[in-house]
């Protein structure tokens, strides 16, 4: 009977971990979600403060309360706290609300996108050169399991695209020689540069800003999934610590064609501590 006992309490253990259970540390703040289909719990980090603040703010005020999750894509994320969610027509696009204000990015390299982060939503491209977030808008993280494989592949593209920027960046720096160059006919000017801008980009970049996926990160991707490719470009200043299911029903709900879900998931959400 012991011994049927270890198993029982040793399963419960291994099931805690791979729904992506997470401890709670004295004095951190916990907020409530309640939707329609259920509860969400999420812990906010303090490392990420001008975020937790601003969330606290929001929630103290009631600002999220009947407010709708707008945007829900299954195998990827749900989105919401878009102030002009609130008693929206259903043919109505939303997702360009918010407070009136930005937050400066808090994009911290220990926090990813696994299961369950709570991130903030933000502009895209080159009008939001400091990735600041948006003042309300938030999304958890749903996800997908990745294989090891996948995720090498990931890591390589990764780190392309980040040397090609930083190649692209180096170009356009040179840009008034290499126009010389061409203007004289210069072939051997213009390749002696390039592959001076080459080597200086792979020095710099092996020397340090060569992306590696870490240990922890790497196991969470392979077990309860998530979404790396948005790592590092948004800042998550949160994770779930309760309700994961209710993540996963809220994600397969029936949408139109910008995602937004036919009935309305409306949300309250309230500090716990």
């Amino acid at each position: 009977m012991k011994r049927i006992a270890f198993f029982i309490v040793m399963s419960l253990f291994t099931l805690g971990i791979s729904c992506g259970s997470s401890s709670i540390k004295s004095g951190e703040t916990i907020v409530s979600i309640k939707t329609d289909v259920g509860e969400i719990k999420v812990k906010l980090y303090d490392d990420t403060p001008k975020h937790r603040d601003n969330f606290i703010k929001l929630v103290s005020e009631g600002f999220y309360n009947d407010l709708l999750f707008h945007r829900v894509i299954n195998h990827f994320m749900i989105q919401g706290g878009d102030p002009n969610s609130r008693n929206a027509q259903p043919d109505i696009q939303l997702g360009s609300g918010s407070p009136g204000y930005t937050i400066p990015a808090e994009i911290n390299p220990k926090y990813f996108h696994k299961k369950g982060a709570l991130a903030a939503a933000r502009l895209g491209g080159p009008r939001n050169p400091g990735k600041e977030s948006s003042g309300s808008q938030f999304y958890i993280v749903q996800g997908a399991v990745y294989r090891p494989g996948q995720l090498d592949t990931m890591e390589i593209s990764i780190n392309k695209q980040k040397k090609d920027l930083m190649m692209k960046e180096r170009f356009q720096a040179e840009n008034s020689k290499f126009a010389k160059f061409q203007e004289n006919n210069d072939r051997a000017g213009f390749d002696k540069l390039v592959a001076e801008i080459t080597m200086q980009v792979d020095s710099i970049y092996d020397a340090g800003q060569k992306f590696t996926m870490s240990t922890e990160r790497r196991k969470a991707y392979s077990t309860i999934g998530g979404y790396p490719s948005l790592d590092g470009e948004y800042t998550v200043f949160g994770e779930v610590i309760e309700g994961f299911d209710v993540i996963d029903k809220i994600a397969v709900v029936k949408t139109n064609s910008a995602n937004r879900p036919l009935e309305n998931v409306k949300m309250k959400i309230e500090l716990v501590k």
